[in-house]
């Protein structure tokens, strides 16, 4: 990376940011809220497009599309895990980063699955109702448990989706939601850990910031 190019990136990476507090689900975005603060109000199309650009990483963290070529973007310690496994004592990911100059030189990751919410269905009437009244809460709680495994499996066996029940508001709503599952991902690019690492900060919640915390992937 040429050194006018690398200033860039770090002024930016430094620059002072603000958000809104919180954070909502798909289904319940504070659309006064939002317009009151910012004047804006988001329409079905918009959401939708936010939603499937959004991935779950399925060793832990999150990623979002970024081209319609699949290159995925991610911090570099969600992909940390990945880049232990693939390196060698020839070729340590870790320490020395990775670029890929050409498609046919991104390099398979051993077993990550990338998940891309495709629809979502509130099911908390079908996981609560049936639950027995009047008996110890272990079995209650087992009774759950098995209405949550029975909408999992009735919806992987209809479309071969990834189904996973999610438990909202301290138990109050249970919303299935259906992944897309990739698990052909290959690394594009990351920079080595010294540079994604620099400072100390292992994550991302503190601001200004002076590292590349960041990855690329492809599905």
């Amino acid at each position: 990376m040429n050194r006018p190019l690398l200033a860039a990136l770090l002024c930016l990476l430094a620059a002072p940011a603000r958000a809104d507090e919180g954070m909502w689900t798909f289904d319940n975005i504070p659309e006064d809220q939002l317009f009151e603060r910012h004047g804006f109000i988001p329409d079905a199309a918009w959401l939708e497009h936010a939603r499937l650009a959004s991935l779950r990483f399925n060793d832990g963290g999150s990623g979002s599309f970024v081209s319609p070529e699949g290159l995925v973007l991610t911090n570099h310690h969600v992909a940390l895990g990945q880049l232990q496994k693939m390196s060698t004592p020839e070729r340590d990911y870790v320490k020395a980063g990775f670029f890929a100059r050409t498609r046919g030189q991104e390099s398979p990751c051993p077993d990550l699955e990338l998940n891309q919410l495709v629809s979502y269905e509130d099911v908390t009437s079908r996981v609560l109702s049936g639950l027995p009244k009047g008996v110890p809460q272990a079995q209650v709680n087992d009774a759950r448990r098995a209405a949550v495994a029975g909408v999992e499996k009735e919806c992987s066996d209809k479309g071969g989706l990834r189904c996973d029940v999610v438990e909202l508001y301290q138990g109050g709503e249970y919303w299935l939601y259906r992944y897309k599952k990739y698990t052909d991902i290959r690394l594009v690019m990351t920079p080595e850990v010294d540079a994604a690492f620099f400072g100390g900060d292992p994550d991302n919640f503190v601001f200004p910031r002076y590292d590349l915390d960041f990855a690329f992937f492809r599905v």
